[in-house]
């Protein structure tokens, strides 16, 4: 499983969240706490917005602490909004182009998880891409075949919405292929404005997340940062956090559908 943090507010220094704290996500890819693997070892990555539309990008397949230039890049770049991530593979090579966030126009995403069966669905979902979508695809994880799945105008018209249909076409994927390994997550999409973190799970076990409400802005995390664990909230398992530009968070439930048939297929 890997971690990964998002933040937006007031502009601030990314290594204010990256790797000044106690348990900073820098820390947590060598002894994450919440989840299977401590390390997370397989890569990292940037992704941050600043004066232009489409976010600015930094990843690499080396771990996050053997790499002095992501320590410089954090203390030197300011940002309202930015995403950071540290990789625990599930199976796919550890390269530059497999790490998060991925990136494709003004939209940014990663995520945490996994796709249970992916080898015995991943070519049925892949052809569901549009040729504009297909030829994005550089890397070969799960986590970017999903966000590649999500259309760019059904992005524009309502992110949320794009989403839970994903997941929906992906559950029924997997049921359909006899698949009975779960589908957890939980993910970051941004478009630059407006942040939506997602907690969901198929069974009852979802990944960890939290958020807090600082005086700069809100911060959103795979496990907390700091110590202060008091003052980390929960995201309730299938739910969505969004948070608005100026800062207003809201909380509200996120049910991924599929039909009753397939359902009782797999129970």
């Amino acid at each position: 499983m890997c971690r990964w943090l998002a933040y937006s507010g007031r502009p601030i220094f990314l290594d204010t969240l990256v790797s000044k704290p106690c348990h900073s996500l820098i820390h947590q890819s060598q002894s994450a706490t919440e989840c299977l693997a401590a390390t997370n070892g397989d890569g990292f990555g940037l992704g941050w917005y600043g004066a232009w539309e489409e976010p600015g990008l930094y990843r690499d397949a080396m771990p996050a602490w053997n790499d002095d230039n992501l320590k410089s890049l954090t203390h030197q770049i300011s940002s309202p909004l930015f995403f950071a991530h540290v990789r625990a593979s599930t199976g796919t090579p550890t390269t530059r182009v497999n790490c998060h966030p991925f990136v494709s126009g003004r939209w940014m995403f990663m995520h945490n998880g996994q796709v249970g069966g992916w080898d015995r669905i991943r070519r049925r979902l892949e052809a569901r891409l549009s040729d504009a979508r297909y030829h994005e695809r550089c890397g070969s994880t799960d986590s970017e075949a999903l966000f590649l799945l999500l259309d760019a105008e059904d992005l524009a018209v309502d992110p949320i919405a794009a989403m839970r249909a994903v997941l929906a076409e992906t559950r029924r994927a997997m049921i359909e292929a006899g698949v009975d390994d779960p589908l957890r997550l939980t993910a970051a999409l941004t478009d630059g404005k407006r942040l939506h973190a997602f907690r969901y799970s198929s069974d009852d076990r979802p990944p960890s997340l939290y958020w807090r409400q600082g005086d700069d802005g809100i911060t959103v995390v795979s496990e907390p940062i700091d110590a202060a664990h008091d003052q980390w909230t929960a995201v309730a398992p299938n739910s969505v956090l969004t948070v608005e530009p100026g800062g207003r968070a809201r909380l509200a439930s996120f049910e991924v559908e599929i039909s009753r048939r397939l359902a009782t297929r797999v129970a």
